[in-house]
């Protein structure tokens, strides 16, 4: 059975930072590709950042360019996202998903972790 599970997410003021983890269990290979994903109260599941296996592609959501950045582990299928210059507005409920497929949707999805960043 594969199972994702996040950790690190907390209450942080505005500007601090946290670092939240992802660990995948029960996969027979290397996903293609891991991501975090974020859905604030009243509003729609969005992408925030994704990294490839292996060649460690990045990619951002616009909002999180510069003070996000994603990593992985080589010898375990983990994932980081180190998060700085935290604001109120990326208050949300963070969920790591791993895609399978060099293309198409996550088909792996943890039950994500909160973070609330106090103004």
């Amino acid at each position: 059975q594969v199972q994702l599970v996040e950790s690190g997410g907390g209450l942080v003021q505005a500007g601090g930072s946290l670092r939240l983890f992802c660990a995948a269990s029960g996969l027979t290979f290397t996903p293609s590709a891991m991501g975090w994903f974020r859905q604030a109260p009243g509003k729609e599941r969005e992408f925030v950042a994704a990294i490839t296996w292996p060649a460690d592609l990045t990619t951002y959501a616009g909002s999180v360019k510069g003070r996000f950045t994603i990593s992985r582990d080589n010898a375990k299928i983990t994932t980081y996202l180190q998060m700085n210059s935290l604001k109120p507005e990326d208050t949300a409920v963070y969920y790591c998903a791993a895609r399978m497929s060099r293309t198409g949707l996550y088909d792996y999805w943890g039950q994500g972790t909160q973070v609330t960043v106090s103004s």
